[in-house]
């Protein structure tokens, strides 16, 4: 297996868990705008590990 493709591998887990601690925390939401703050950047981050990983995953190829 490619280095790539394993670095891949955890940039998509790191966006998933990105991703899935975002709908928590929008699940507990209130209005505070530290909360507010906090969806976005982890919404955010979780979004470009996860397109960034598959990518990565995607354009390696096997040799």
């Amino acid at each position: 297996m490619n280095l790539k493709r394993i670095f891949g591998t955890v940039l998509t887990f790191l966006g998933i868990s990105g991703l899935i601690y975002t709908a928590v925390l929008f699940s507990s939401a209130s209005d505070d705008m530290s909360d507010i703050k906090s969806l976005l950047i982890y919404g955010i981050l979780g979004a470009v590990f996860f397109a960034s990983g598959i990518s990565l995953i995607r354009t390696t190829k096997d040799e």
